[in-house]
């Protein structure tokens, strides 16, 4: 019976806090879409722009750069294997492309961004300034939350475009340098094989992971719990659904436009 009861409260306490975090989302949208046209909103989101953008340059750079090189090393050989070297620049364009530069550009803003900000709102809270927020009739939601959470959605894209382009050249070094793969043959299957769709793909999948990442982050932090210790466990908590709701959106969002691109051309577009 214990397990039991022990079973029904945590099945209870998750629904409730899934309801929570659904009605914390509709704020959120709410007051972004009344708050689109003032230039205040704007101009609050610009410091976290160029802390969710700027700042992060660098890890999503070095860390799609090796994963481009991870992948080359990982394929040369089995390709080399049945006489296909020259097929590395269409493996490690569309991977990169479609989902390893996306997937890379979002986890590291999970982790460098969202516990920042985690931390931050939860800091806030601990301290009651959003308290104080609502005590002298500031929406804390549209003042804290909305400029974070356009910060994240406008600023991946152009951290993917990075974990793109590093992670195509660090495959294209070792391919080419390191297992003597013909560079102009390497470049010549990337341009038959890549095109506009591949670009749409892995671009329209970033702009659901940043929006992921700043309202669970964001959520995270104005309910953690009090004390410096109810912050750590905020922003542990925040890194981990992240990451778990990337992985996920990345599936479903990549099944609906595969299943999208079937229906118009009648094919699916890894062929």
């Amino acid at each position: 019976m214990n397990a039991i009861s022990t079973l029904g409260r945590a099945t209870v306490r998750n629904v409730c806090g899934f309801g929570d975090f659904c009605v914390f989302t509709g704020q959120m949208l709410a007051s972004m879409v009344r708050g689109v046209g003032r230039w205040r909103n704007w101009k609050l989101a610009v410091p976290q722009m160029y802390e969710a953008g700027t700042r992060s340059i660098p890890v999503v750079v070095i860390t799609g750069a090796f994963v481009g090189m991870v992948l080359a090393v990982q394929t040369v050989t089995q390709f080399r294997a049945i006489g296909l070297e020259a097929g590395m620049g269409a493996i490690v364009n569309k991977s990169v492309l479609m989902e390893l530069g996306p997937v890379i550009a979002a986890l590291a803003l999970a982790g460098r961004v969202g516990g920042g900000l985690t931390a931050e709102l939860g800091t806030m809270r601990v301290t009651e300034q959003i308290d104080a927020l609502r005590a002298m009739g500031s929406n804390p939601i549209r003042v804290l939350v909305v400029p974070r959470v356009i910060a994240c959605v406008l600023l991946i894209p152009i951290l993917t475009v990075y974990s793109d382009l590093t992670g195509i050249l660090g495959g294209y070094a070792v391919s080419t340098y390191v297992y003597n793969v013909e560079p102009a043959e390497f470049w010549r299957l990337a341009r038959t094989t890549v095109g506009y769709w591949e670009i749409f793909y892995g671009l329209s999948k970033s702009f659901f992971f940043g929006g992921a990442i700043g309202i669970i982050c964001c959520y995270k932090g104005f309910r953690c719990a009090p004390g410096a210790a109810g912050v750590g466990r905020a922003c542990t908590g925040a890194f981990v659904a992240s990451c778990m709701a990337i992985l996920a959106l990345n599936l479903f969002i990549g099944m609906f436009l595969n299943a999208i691109y079937e229906s118009i051309w009648g094919t699916t577009p890894w062929l």
